[in-house]
């Protein structure tokens, strides 16, 4: 129920519920308090006109009482009084001749008196029955005092002292819910400032959230503020995509625009089949650039934590080896694989892996690997990480470039027909993405690269 209910619901609610039961038990309590005071007050009232009555009695030497003393306590007692006297032997001394019946498992004895509750003339009543020792002739014994009263009184009495309590606990629960309901009005303020200070922002604006906010409030806004940084560094990833996109697709676009055009007007069949090669080779370098344009985009904007997986590694990074291999085999390219170290499952996105993979092999085929070269591929387990080598005998990397080739569209050479400059940025995002690093040595007979996994 307190899911649909408002934030300010919700507290009243929580606050005002346990108070309202606090209330409702003591109120209970208080009426069975009431009942216990009420009964006590009149049972001894009721056992000091029994002891006035028997006194009474032995002076009039058995007389009525008169009607003056009647009249008394009963305006004393706000209940008329009935009593009821009797000698040694349960002979008759005076009173009323029908007292309320004595329960059964009720028996007075000696002289301590005793009260219980019963029906006299189909009304409830209270009685005390009183035995003294009387040593006056006219008695000479025991005598039995029995007096009752109705119970109108003092059930009124008990009524009101509840409705007593019962009206000060409901001013005091009604004054507590009109405190809180505007106490937590006050207090979610700064909750509502907020609300409407972020409101007012515009869509583009993800700047911190600076103002001063309650403690209970912090954790919030410093989540929403990490929120806001992810956020603006989500939009610049993709700002960043556009522009790169826009730059790089501008001139090979407009190459195939324009070789197509020049097909069109060939003026020999020749002509046209070369025109139309160029155009297809134009048309191959465009789209790897857009695919390793939205590799790069992929492992920017993908979050290793939703697809990482328990990944069989040696097994990844073989069958992609193989397959490289064989397409190798052709120019007589000797391409080995090893493994050492104690093997074991790593966690990783076998995505990202596996086009980092693509893109370091790739690079070499293009780059290093001539007819009767050699590449070297291993795979080294250690505690904590991963080691990943690829090696070649190619013509190498001038030193001042290892690190520079790993940026974005950055190349050694002006031919843009072998690609455009973004595998290598591809595999520096991977390992980075899995907290590890990447780097190149060259010593000008060949090139080694070394990507570390520290995931």
């Amino acid at each position: 129920m307190l899911r649909r209910v408002s934030l300010r619901g919700r507290l009243f609610l929580l606050l005002m519920l346990p108070l309202i039961a606090v209330a409702t038990a003591a109120s209970f309590a208080r009426y069975r308090e009431a009942n216990r005071l009420s009964r006590e007050l009149y049972d001894n009232t009721l056992l000091v006109v029994a002891l006035t009555i028997s006194r009474d009695v032995v002076i009039s030497e058995g007389d009525v009482l008169t009607e003056t003393l009647l009249d008394e306590l009963t305006t004393a007692l706000g209940d008329p009084v009935y009593y009821r006297i009797t000698g040694p032997g349960g002979s008759f001394v005076t009173g009323y001749s029908d007292p309320p019946d004595t329960p059964a498992n009720v028996t007075a004895t000696g002289s301590e008196p005793l009260f219980f509750d019963s029906v006299s003339l189909g009304r409830p009543v209270r009685a005390v029955v009183l035995r003294e020792y009387i040593s006056e002739p006219q008695f000479g014994g025991w005598v039995t005092v029995e007096v009752w009263q109705t119970t109108t009184q003092r059930s009124a009495l008990s009524r009101k002292l509840v409705t007593q309590s019962i009206f000060l606990l409901g001013s005091v629960i009604l004054t507590a819910a009109l405190i809180l309901r505007f106490g937590i009005k006050l207090g979610l303020k700064p909750l509502l400032d907020l609300r409407e200070a972020i409101g007012q922002r515009s869509a583009d604006d993800l700047r911190p959230i600076r103002r001063w906010v309650p403690p209970e409030l912090r954790p919030l806004v410093h989540t929403t503020n990490s929120l806001f940084e992810r956020l603006a560094q989500a939009f610049a990833l993709r700002d960043g995509f556009i522009s790169d996109a826009a730059h790089q697709m501008r001139n090979p676009v407009a190459a195939i625009q324009s070789q197509a055009e020049a097909a069109v007007s060939a003026p020999t069949e020749a002509e046209l089949r070369s025109r139309v090669a160029d155009l297809a080779e134009s048309a191959r370098a465009t789209s790897r650039l857009t695919s390793q344009l939205l590799s790069l985009e992929r492992v920017r904007g993908r979050s290793l934590k939703e697809f990482v997986q328990t990944v069989d590694l040696v097994a990844l990074i073989r069958e992609r080896v193989r397959t490289f291999a064989e397409a190798q085999l052709r120019r007589d390219v000797d391409v080995d694989f090893s493994v050492t170290g104690t093997v074991r499952p790593v966690e990783c996105d076998p995505v990202l892996v596996d086009e980092m993979v693509i893109n370091l092999l790739d690079n070499a085929a293009k780059y290093a690997l001539r007819p009767g070269g050699r590449m070297a591929v291993s795979v080294d387990f250690t505690p904590h990480s991963v080691h990943l080598r690829f090696v070649d005998d190619g013509p190498g990397v001038p030193p001042e470039m290892c690190e520079r080739i790993f940026d974005r569209f950055f190349r050694l050479d002006d031919d843009q027909s072998r690609g455009c400059g973004l595998g290598l940025a591809i595999v520096s995002d991977v390992a980075m993405a899995h907290g590890g690093t990447a780097h190149c040595r060259s010593d000008g007979n060949g090139a080694i690269f070394e990507i570390t996994l520290a995931r």
